[in-house]
Protein backbone atom coordinates (compact mmCIF):
# COMPACT_ATOMS: atom_id res chain seq x y z
CA UNK A 1 0.00 0.00 0.00
CA UNK A 2 1.40 3.41 -0.59
CA UNK A 3 2.75 5.40 2.06
CA UNK A 4 1.05 8.55 2.52
CA UNK A 5 3.82 11.08 3.85
CA UNK A 6 4.64 14.38 2.96
CA UNK A 7 8.13 16.77 4.28
CA UNK A 8 7.60 20.36 3.00
CA UNK A 9 9.44 23.60 3.68
CA UNK A 10 8.41 27.20 3.89
CA UNK A 11 10.60 30.30 4.51
CA UNK A 12 9.71 33.68 4.69
CA UNK A 13 11.02 36.84 6.16
CA UNK A 14 9.25 36.06 9.00
CA UNK A 15 9.37 32.42 9.69
CA UNK A 16 11.37 29.09 8.41
CA UNK A 17 9.94 26.29 8.53
CA UNK A 18 10.00 22.73 8.00
CA UNK A 19 7.41 20.01 8.63
CA UNK A 20 7.60 16.09 7.84
CA UNK A 21 4.11 14.42 8.55
CA UNK A 22 3.08 10.43 7.95
CA UNK A 23 -0.75 10.14 8.19
CA UNK A 24 -0.48 6.60 9.11
CA UNK A 25 1.79 7.08 11.68
CA UNK A 26 1.75 5.78 15.29
CA UNK A 27 1.58 8.80 17.25
CA UNK A 28 5.18 9.69 17.60
CA UNK A 29 6.49 13.59 17.48
CA UNK A 30 9.09 16.02 17.52
CA UNK A 31 7.67 19.39 17.76
CA UNK A 32 9.87 23.00 18.31
CA UNK A 33 8.00 25.81 17.45
CA UNK A 34 9.39 28.04 20.12
CA UNK A 35 6.23 28.38 22.16
CA UNK A 36 5.53 25.64 24.63
CA UNK A 37 2.16 25.28 24.83
CA UNK A 38 1.65 24.96 21.35
CA UNK A 39 4.39 22.63 21.37
CA UNK A 40 2.10 20.43 23.48
CA UNK A 41 -1.15 21.08 21.27
CA UNK A 42 0.97 19.57 18.21
CA UNK A 43 2.29 16.36 19.94
CA UNK A 44 -1.67 16.02 21.41
CA UNK A 45 -2.72 16.76 17.36
CA UNK A 46 -0.38 13.57 16.46
CA UNK A 47 -0.60 11.36 19.32
CA UNK A 48 -4.29 11.26 19.05
CA UNK A 49 -4.52 11.67 15.44
CA UNK A 50 -1.67 8.92 15.02
CA UNK A 51 0.31 10.51 12.68
CA UNK A 52 3.71 10.82 12.80
CA UNK A 53 4.91 14.25 12.67
CA UNK A 54 7.99 16.43 12.91
CA UNK A 55 7.82 20.57 13.53
CA UNK A 56 11.19 22.65 13.07
CA UNK A 57 9.54 26.48 13.15
CA UNK A 58 11.80 29.47 13.64
CA UNK A 59 9.84 32.54 13.57
CA UNK A 60 9.52 36.58 14.87
CA UNK A 61 8.85 35.45 18.32
CA UNK A 62 10.77 38.87 19.39
CA UNK A 63 7.18 40.32 17.99
CA UNK A 64 4.79 37.26 19.35
CA UNK A 65 3.70 34.18 18.44
CA UNK A 66 1.46 35.05 15.58
CA UNK A 67 3.47 33.88 11.87
CA UNK A 68 5.11 31.12 13.74
CA UNK A 69 1.66 29.76 14.48
CA UNK A 70 0.17 30.29 11.07
CA UNK A 71 2.54 30.09 9.30
CA UNK A 72 3.01 26.25 11.17
CA UNK A 73 -0.83 25.29 9.97
CA UNK A 74 0.20 26.46 6.78
CA UNK A 75 2.53 23.88 5.88
CA UNK A 76 0.69 21.22 8.35
CA UNK A 77 -2.46 22.03 6.15
CA UNK A 78 0.02 21.85 2.69
CA UNK A 79 1.69 18.26 4.40
CA UNK A 80 -2.21 16.79 4.89
CA UNK A 81 -2.86 17.99 1.43
CA UNK A 82 -0.04 16.17 -0.17
CA UNK A 83 -0.08 13.29 2.25
CA UNK A 84 -3.55 12.72 1.36
CA UNK A 85 -2.70 12.76 -2.97
CA UNK A 86 -5.78 11.82 -4.81
CA UNK A 87 -7.67 11.04 -1.43
CA UNK A 88 -9.23 7.44 -3.02
CA UNK A 89 -10.67 5.08 -0.55
CA UNK A 90 -10.98 7.52 2.26
CA UNK A 91 -13.56 8.05 4.36
CA UNK A 92 -13.72 11.91 4.04
CA UNK A 93 -15.89 13.00 6.63
CA UNK A 94 -15.02 12.93 10.67
CA UNK A 95 -16.71 13.78 13.37
CA UNK A 96 -15.64 13.51 17.39
CA UNK A 97 -16.66 14.34 20.85
CA UNK A 98 -13.28 15.27 23.04
CA UNK A 99 -13.96 15.83 27.25
CA UNK A 100 -11.61 17.54 28.76
CA UNK A 101 -12.84 17.89 32.59
CA UNK A 102 -15.41 20.44 32.22
CA UNK A 103 -14.93 21.03 28.74
CA UNK A 104 -16.32 19.68 25.75
CA UNK A 105 -15.46 20.09 22.33
CA UNK A 106 -16.96 18.83 18.62
CA UNK A 107 -14.85 19.00 15.89
CA UNK A 108 -16.52 17.74 12.76
CA UNK A 109 -14.21 17.49 8.81
CA UNK A 110 -15.08 16.98 5.49
CA UNK A 111 -11.64 16.53 3.68
CA UNK A 112 -13.92 17.61 0.54
CA UNK A 113 -11.24 20.13 -0.94
CA UNK A 114 -13.74 22.79 -0.21
CA UNK A 115 -11.86 24.91 2.32
CA UNK A 116 -13.93 26.66 5.22
CA UNK A 117 -13.60 27.31 8.90
CA UNK A 118 -16.62 27.51 11.44
CA UNK A 119 -15.03 28.04 14.85
CA UNK A 120 -17.91 28.55 17.36
CA UNK A 121 -15.93 29.27 20.86
CA UNK A 122 -15.81 32.45 23.41
CA UNK A 123 -12.01 32.05 24.31
CA UNK A 124 -11.35 35.74 25.09
CA UNK A 125 -8.08 37.57 25.06
CA UNK A 126 -4.92 36.19 26.97
CA UNK A 127 -2.40 33.50 27.06
CA UNK A 128 -1.74 30.12 27.96
CA UNK A 129 2.35 30.19 28.79
CA UNK A 130 3.51 32.06 26.20
CA UNK A 131 0.62 30.98 23.76
CA UNK A 132 -2.07 33.93 22.69
CA UNK A 133 -5.35 31.94 22.66
CA UNK A 134 -6.58 33.96 19.69
CA UNK A 135 -3.94 31.98 17.70
CA UNK A 136 -6.19 28.87 18.00
CA UNK A 137 -8.39 29.84 15.17
CA UNK A 138 -5.80 31.58 13.01
CA UNK A 139 -4.23 28.21 13.50
CA UNK A 140 -7.40 26.07 12.37
CA UNK A 141 -8.06 28.93 9.81
CA UNK A 142 -4.71 27.99 8.16
CA UNK A 143 -4.73 24.31 8.41
CA UNK A 144 -8.45 24.14 7.02
CA UNK A 145 -7.79 26.78 3.89
CA UNK A 146 -4.12 24.74 2.84
CA UNK A 147 -5.50 21.24 3.49
CA UNK A 148 -8.62 21.92 1.84
CA UNK A 149 -10.52 21.12 4.36
CA UNK A 150 -14.20 22.22 5.55
CA UNK A 151 -13.50 22.44 9.41
CA UNK A 152 -16.15 23.03 11.97
CA UNK A 153 -15.33 23.39 15.61
CA UNK A 154 -17.68 24.27 18.20
CA UNK A 155 -17.17 24.46 22.42
CA UNK A 156 -19.38 22.65 24.21
CA UNK A 157 -18.93 23.92 27.24
CA UNK A 158 -15.75 24.76 29.22
CA UNK A 159 -14.24 27.52 31.16
CA UNK A 160 -10.35 26.54 31.27
CA UNK A 161 -9.13 27.97 28.48
CA UNK A 162 -5.82 25.29 28.93
CA UNK A 163 -8.46 22.61 29.02
CA UNK A 164 -10.61 24.09 25.79
CA UNK A 165 -7.82 24.58 23.18
CA UNK A 166 -6.36 20.84 24.93
CA UNK A 167 -9.50 19.31 23.63
CA UNK A 168 -9.69 21.53 20.44
CA UNK A 169 -5.82 20.42 18.98
CA UNK A 170 -6.83 16.33 20.39
CA UNK A 171 -10.66 16.51 18.73
CA UNK A 172 -8.81 17.78 15.67
CA UNK A 173 -6.49 15.20 15.31
CA UNK A 174 -8.77 12.30 15.78
CA UNK A 175 -11.53 13.75 13.35
CA UNK A 176 -8.85 13.92 11.07
CA UNK A 177 -7.97 10.73 11.45
CA UNK A 178 -11.08 8.86 11.12
CA UNK A 179 -11.34 11.35 7.69
CA UNK A 180 -8.27 10.03 6.51
CA UNK A 181 -8.56 6.10 7.15
CA UNK A 182 -9.02 4.02 4.42
CA UNK A 183 -12.34 2.27 3.94
CA UNK A 184 -11.95 -1.06 1.90
CA UNK A 185 -15.42 -0.38 0.31
CA UNK A 186 -14.57 3.09 -1.12
CA UNK A 187 -13.83 2.57 -4.62
CA UNK A 188 -12.25 5.67 -6.05
CA UNK A 189 -12.80 9.07 -4.49
CA UNK A 190 -15.63 9.11 -2.11
CA UNK A 191 -17.71 11.96 -4.21
CA UNK A 192 -20.22 11.73 -6.91
CA UNK A 193 -18.65 14.56 -8.74
CA UNK A 194 -15.47 11.77 -9.11
CA UNK A 195 -13.18 14.28 -7.43
CA UNK A 196 -12.18 16.22 -4.61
Amino acid sequence: MEKRIATLKRTTKETNVEISLDIDGAGEANVGSGIGFFDHMLILFAKHGLFSLSVKAQGDLVIDGHHTVEDVGIVLGQALAKAAGDKAGIRRYGHVYVPMDEALVRVVVDFSGRPFLAFDAELGQGRIGEFDVELTEEFLRAVAVNAGLTLHVKVLAGKNRHHIVEAIFKALGRALSQSLERDPRVQGVPSSKGML
